[in-house]
């Protein structure tokens, strides 16, 4: 078991053409099942092409008819990104991730507005993220595959990095990962820490998680206190920019402290409270788990 994907999972990638996403979709074909995974790319004026055997199709619709695809991953600029999330959010895939940073907010609240005007059965996963992992079976995005150990510790992260430290941690202590997810770290995205949680909560193998979060905004908040009624598995949390000042935009998009509960102090006495017991410092996020398990 794991949550979102998995090794029967069937990956176009939008973008597939471009130096990025021909990278990227190289290295995940390289890891456990990737090559049956990666079934098919998307470019609307080189159908009937391929990129290393991979078909190449004019439109995620035709990508999905052809090969029973269910997921996408998007590498595509941030100009062209919100269309072609649109484009698989039209073929109703189970999945789109996409990677591109950068995309234009305004773009991104229409994505979220159709979404919810045609009840959207597909998730969304970033943008701005890394992706996710099912390790030993399956991983769609641009984490370092080698740090990866299956395990029984699922992970979710606004940050990319900080999802890789985790991951090692994790890895290093012998525990290893269920699944990681990273959601991304712009203001307007698509699943939350909350929707990740609710998938780790309710997966048979996911023992504990670990929650990363960020300044600025209220989704760590809002997880905390779902958590606190709801979850049934120990969690460790971390929040990033305990030093940043109100005001500054810190890195991400969506880091900036605006309210008084958008502070990492004020977050992680709410996940305290909540009984997610937590760090301010990055290095103990594994052993912090360990101690809890």
């Amino acid at each position: 078991m794991s949550i979102l994907i998995n090794k029967d999972t069937k990956v176009i990638t939008q973008g597939i053409t471009g130096k990025t996403g021909q990278y990227h979709t190289r290295t995940s074909r390289a890891y456990a099942n990737g090559e049956a995974a990666f079934v098919a790319g998307v470019h609307p004026k080189k159908a009937g092409e391929n990129f290393e055997g991979i078909p190449i199709f004019a439109s995620v619709k035709d990508a999905k008819a052809e090969t029973g695809a269910n997921v996408s991953v998007i590498y595509v600029p941030p100009a062209g990104a919100a269309a072609a999330i649109w484009e698989g959010i039209e073929a109703e895939l189970d999945l789109v991730i996409c990677i591109t940073e950068g995309i234009p907010v305004r773009d991104l609240l229409e994505i979220k507005y159709r979404m919810a005007q045609m009840n959207s059965k597909t998730l969304l996963l970033g943008p701005n993220c890394p992706g996710l992992i099912t390790p030993d079976e399956i991983k769609i995005g641009i984490m370092p595959g080698h740090i990866h150990r299956k395990g029984r510790v699922g992970i979710v992260s606004r940050s990319g990095t900080l999802t890789y430290e985790a991951v090692a941690q994790v890895t290093e202590l012998g525990l290893g990962q269920s699944s990681a997810v990273g959601i991304g770290g712009d203001p307007i995205n698509g699943l939350k820490h909350i929707d990740v949680l609710k998938l780790f909560n309710d997966d048979p193998d996911t023992d504990a998680v670990i929650m990363i979060g960020e300044i600025g905004g209220p989704d760590e908040v809002n997880a905390a206190l779902w958590a606190k009624e709801n979850m049934k598995k120990p969690m460790v949390g971390f929040i990033a920019g305990v030093t940043a000042p109100a005001g500054k935009r810190m890195g991400h998009a969506g880091a900036l402290i605006s309210g008084g509960a958008d502070t990492a102090d004020a977050k992680l006495e709410i996940m305290e409270a909540c009984g997610i017991r937590t760090t301010k410092n990055p290095s103990e996020m594994g052993k912090l788990l360990k101690s809890v398990l």
